[in-house]
């Protein structure tokens, strides 16, 4: 059972991954780098993931052994505190191969919730 203050986190990493990957729908790792305006809209909604996970109880955290929350977590830190050297290849690389699973793994842990 998830307290509503860890649905709510929850929602909030499930709703900004989607709007991520559906700004980098159609889009090549190239557009990163000629689109500042993409490039910074997807680091802010990864921090938010972030964060939104770092605030995320510790028992909700250990009863979903399979999401990597502490590597979230440090995305989150090193876009923040990393700022001035992100590196967009890395972050394309999150974008296209670990995003679609966390949203996969955070629509399963939603509707478990509620059934």
């Amino acid at each position: 059972m998830l307290s509503p203050e860890d649905e709510i986190r929850l929602r909030h990493m499930l709703d900004h991954s989607r709007e991520a990957l559906a700004l980098v729908e159609g889009k090549a790792r190239r557009d990163l780098y000629s689109a500042r305006v993409l490039s910074l809209a997807l680091v802010r909604l990864l921090e938010v993931v972030g964060e939104a996970a770092a605030r995320l109880s510790q028992k909700t955290t250990s009863q979903h052994p399979t999401v990597p929350w502490s590597q979230i977590v440090s995305l989150r830190n090193r876009l923040i505190h990393g700022y001035d050297s992100v590196d967009l290849d890395i972050l394309w690389e999150i974008l296209a191969g670990d995003l679609p699973s966390l949203v996969r793994e955070l629509e399963r842990i939603l509707a478990d919730a509620t059934d």
